[in-house]
């Protein structure tokens, strides 16, 4: 929805959310919300309970432990929230979580939730809802909080989602089932709320077994369906053709709508000359929405969809959620909103919206995402709030997280930002360059630096691309670069591209605020980082076709 004078701009937001939350999003302005906060679901049970002493593999926990910790910061956030403006029972419910659990980083991880789904609440219309995407390892614990902040009796469903048909993640001989399905928690803020609903399509069994006739001439499959009734009203005491309800039965529809049943060629008779009604299956809905959910896909089976994000979930699903409980026009929140799912089945539905990530990374993702599934021309509906646009703003970025500064700073340049911050030689991305039409590449490695800077660092660079036989290196400094530092640039060597045979400066140094007003280094095409979505709008705002 392309975005007007005056109008409401959808808005994307790097940042913490509780932050984002409590400074940017008024007070009853949201209608949907869908979140699905990370929670490591591929720990196992006990792993998750490990008290802060105990071992484990670092590689393990790395994911868990970037995000949720118990730590100075949890505890002050613990005690914010015990002599806050929470509600009593969400106050005892965090008490008896400490008693149950321990401080652990179980129990930080529902403390942060805890924060936030307060500040969701508050933001929530009343007649608005929310769905939290959690696995069953912390389902539970999340319903208690959700009891506790929404009230039990707003509580509408908890939903089962069957992510896969089989899955092997018990190790050989482990003594437990294989874990195939996540749980959505479904709250409602107050007594009424928007519901839309939904119907999934017959299985083929149910079908074979009630519309078991095929109608000659059109081939149309129905059952047939009583005309009676148990109890008398209006004209239903009459004679059709010759034949009346059985004793103690009636028709259940007047003369007159018999016949124009019979003009229409919807009765069939029985071998008593008793009519039946035709109900065509083409003409039925389907079944109403249950809270198993065994017809969506997981992300896996959809490469078309896969933007290679490791906790995406598949379209479909945010698209049910957000079909049944909103409206065209309404605003649908995801502050977790990782690789922006939840965002392009809102824009695809006509609804407005706020995303919100911790990282740039997502960020920058979710603005490809939306650029290469619907076109350029949407930029215009929407604004990203976070994301440096000055020099100021990067300073401020770096200031905050250098690591983020440097996956942005990577990211402006087109490279793959590092996973991790350790052990990366001074090299903070890579940038992939295609050198033939057999799908063969090579690499440009960028290092980063937002703080002080030396021509030592230029040289190390320069001898990473050696060790590393890669094609480049780019050098982004915060800092104006010095004379020395050029000249360690230029005696650097050249690199020949042999697509072909342009030349380029082996290693260039290009600053900060040179990104932010345009400039790029100088080096072939790139090949984008993540996984293109696939377009489905034209730059007109046209539906051209799903994947």
């Amino acid at each position: 929805m392309a975005k007007k004078t005056g109008e409401w701009a959808n808005k994307l937001y790097y940042g913490d959310n509780l932050d984002v939350l409590r400074e940017h999003v008024p007070d009853e302005s949201v209608d949907l919300i869908y979140l699905d906060p990370p929670f490591n679901s591929n720990r196992s049970y006990n792993v998750l309970f490990k008290e802060k002493t105990g071992e484990d593999s670092p590689a393990q926990i790395q994911a868990f432990d970037d995000t949720w910790t118990w730590s100075q910061e949890t505890e002050m956030l613990y005690i914010a929230m015990m002599t806050g403006p929470a509600s009593n029972r969400v106050k005892d419910a965090l008490e008896a979580m400490r008693k149950l659990l321990g401080d652990n980083d179980v129990l930080a991880y529902l403390v942060m939730m805890t924060a936030r789904l307060v500040e969701l609440h508050r933001v929530l219309k009343p007649t608005g809802t929310i769905f939290l995407h959690c696995d069953p390892t912390a389902s539970h614990y999340l319903k208690m909080i959700l009891d506790a902040i929404f009230g039990i009796r707003n509580f509408r469903n908890e939903v089962i989602w069957k992510r896969s048909t089989a899955h092997s993640d018990t190790k050989q001989g482990s003594r437990q089932m294989g874990r195939i399905h996540d749980v959505v928690l479904f709250y409602s803020k107050g007594n009424t709320w928007t519901w839309n609903p939904i119907y999934t399509p017959y299985d083929e069994a149910y079908i074979l077994s009630k519309y078991r006739f095929i109608e000659e001439g059109t081939g149309r499959r129905y059952r047939k369906g009583d005309l009676t009734a148990g109890k008398p009203g209006g004209d239903t005491s009459y004679e059709w053709k010759g034949v009346r309800p059985y004793k103690g039965r009636y028709w259940a529809y007047s003369r007159q709508k018999m016949e124009e049943f019979e003009a229409e060629g919807r009765l069939v008779y029985t071998s008593t000359g008793m009519p039946e009604f035709k109900r065509y299956l083409d003409e039925m809905p389907g079944v109403p929405l249950q809270d198993l959910w065994t017809d969506i896909d997981p992300i896996n089976s959809k490469a078309a969809e896969r933007l290679g994000y490791p906790t995406q979930k598949p379209l479909p699903l945010l698209e049910r959620i957000v079909q049944s409980c909103s409206n065209e026009g309404d605003i649908v929140l995801d502050p977790f909103c990782g690789c922006g799912t939840t965002i392009d089945a809102a824009e695809k539905l006509k609804r407005r919206w706020i995303g919100i990530d911790i990282t740039t990374l997502a960020i920058d993702l979710i603005d490809a995402r939306l650029r290469h599934t619907y076109g350029e021309w949407i930029t215009a509906s929407y604004e990203i709030e976070g994301i440096p646009k000055d020099l100021s703003g990067a300073r401020a970025l770096f200031a905050r997280s250098p690591f983020e500064f440097e996956r942005w700073c990577v990211m402006m340049v087109d490279g793959q930002p590092n996973d991790r911050q350790v052990g990366d030689r001074g090299v903070d991305g890579v940038i992939r360059i295609p050198t033939d039409a057999r799908g063969g590449s090579d690499r440009i490695l960028v290092s980063v630096k937002g703080g002080a800077t030396q021509p030592g660092h230029v040289r190390d660079l320069v001898g990473t691309v050696a060790s590393e036989r890669a094609a480049m290196g780019v050098f982004i400094t915060m800092r104006a670069p010095t004379k020395a530092m050029m000249e360690a640039a230029r005696h650097s060597g050249v690199y020949t591209y042999p697509v072909n045979g342009q030349k380029y400066p082996l290693v260039q140094i290009i600053t900060v605020e040179e990104l932010l007003a345009g400039k790029r280094p100088s080096m072939p095409a790139t090949l984008l980082p993540y996984f293109q979505a696939v377009r489905r709008y034209d730059n007109a705002g046209n539906q051209t076709g799903l994947f």
